[in-house]
């Protein structure tokens, strides 16, 4: 038997692992992952740009391949949410708690940031481009190295939910 990380880097490979066992128990009539139990509402493969979600409770819930350009997410509980293929392009994250989110392939260019927690977060593939990342919180998320480098080179502040540095979160030197 092959393993599959000789293919891809041990992250990678945990999040393949991760979607096919999410999309073998929807074809397979099985209930959804865990996550995506805790809050009835699915935004999977839906347009939410420039909605307001500014606070809301919505820890649980799937965004998978969601369009979320400029929307407002600032302090919104978006803890163990499906984030796969979303796109939070420009949006405000300010404060958010992402905390154990599956954040795979997901798009946070230009996005605030700050403040926000993304604590045992898995962020595979996922870009942060010109992101406000002062006082965000990635301690224990799994980052690719490249962004993690990038990050490194505008981190700074220290996170007023969890005292955490930025700097210090992402590991850097």
């Amino acid at each position: 038997m092959v393993a599959l990380d000789m293919f891809l880097p041990l992250p990678q490979a945990f999040a393949v692992v991760c979607a096919l066992v999410v999309m073998l128990s929807g074809w397979l009539g099985v209930a959804p992952a865990a996550y995506a139990q805790d809050n009835t509402v699915d935004y999977t493969l839906t347009d939410l740009s420039f909605r307001d979600f500014s606070g809301k409770q919505l820890s649980g819930t799937s965004f998978a391949a969601a369009e979320m350009r400029e929307a407002n997410f600032e302090k919104a509980d978006l803890s163990k949410t499906i984030l796969t293929k979303a796109s939070f392009l420009r949006a405000n994250l300010a404060g958010a708690n992402l905390a154990g989110t599956f954040a795979d392939r997901v798009i946070f260019d230009g996005a605030d940031l700050s403040n926000a927690i993304f604590t045992d977060a898995l962020l595979t593939s996922s870009s942060f481009g010109d992101a406000n990342i002062t006082g965000a919180d990635f301690s224990g998320a799994i980052i690719d190295r490249f962004q993690t480098a990038q990050m490194c080179k505008r981190a700074d502040g220290v996170n007023e939910t969890t005292g955490m540095a930025t700097r210090d979160s992402l590991g850097c030197r």
